[in-house]
């Protein structure tokens, strides 16, 4: 779309253009690393929420302050049992969704 010489995109025709159409792996990579990015802040908000230190949460689950930093600012590297310690110590509910992409499981 152009208004007057500046053309105007919206942001999934960014997203399509410089990552990929969705289900691309360009695409399914950007996404993941937002939703991982997204679980760091809401573990921070929740602590905030709960009148809690980045100490405290840590001693709550047998980790040190800076465990807790790094899982507020990036949570790629975290371990699942980790997250759900940490929302299991925050009172939360957490669920995750597994959804099979070729809809079959083949065990050996």
């Amino acid at each position: 779309m152009k208004k007057g010489d500046i053309e105007v995109y919206t942001l999934d025709e960014l997203k399509d253009k410089t990552l990929g159409s969705i289900g691309t792996p360009e695409r399914d990579k950007y996404e993941n690393e937002l939703k991982l990015e997204l679980l760091g802040e809401m573990i921070k908000q929740v602590r905030k929420e709960r009148n809690l230190t980045q100490e405290e949460l840590g001693k709550l689950i047998g980790v040190q302050k800076a465990q807790i930093s790094k899982l507020e600012n990036s949570t790629k590297n975290a371990r699942i049992d980790t997250i759900i310690k940490v929302f299991n110590a925050l009172k939360t509910r957490i669920s995750f969704s597994v959804e099979l992409l070729d809809g079959c499981i083949e065990i050996a």
